[in-house]
């Protein structure tokens, strides 16, 4: 399931284009709490300049295997470098912030 910028004009500014992949396990309250939050954190802090792939590892597990998950829910960061993941609470905002090399929120 693909999400996003909506808004190609992103690659041309300059500004970092950010490509995320959140992994979840199918449709479980902290899989939609952990979808909710970092949708939010995208669209209020990277408007334009993001794309996010959600991905179920019970509808994919292939991926599974292939980005190395341990653990649920996890957000890879793969644009701009360097490539960082995270995993457990998306709902800690600091966190997430810190974690994908973005100022915190005032």
């Amino acid at each position: 399931m693909k999400d996003g910028s909506g808004n190609d004009d992103a690659w041309h500014t300059g500004e970092p284009h950010y490509v995320l992949r959140l992994y979840v396990t199918g449709m479980t309250p902290r899989s939609t709490r952990a979808i909710r939050a970092v949708r939010e954190l995208c669209q209020q802090r990277l408007e334009g300049r993001f794309a996010l792939e959600i991905i179920d590892v019970y509808q994919q597990p292939e991926r599974v295997q292939d980005e190395q998950i341990i653990a649920t829910p996890t957000l890879i960061k793969h644009q701009p470098a360097p490539l960082r993941r995270i995993v457990g609470d998306m709902t800690d905002t600091q966190r997430l912030c810190f974690g994908l090399g973005l100022p915190e929120p005032a």
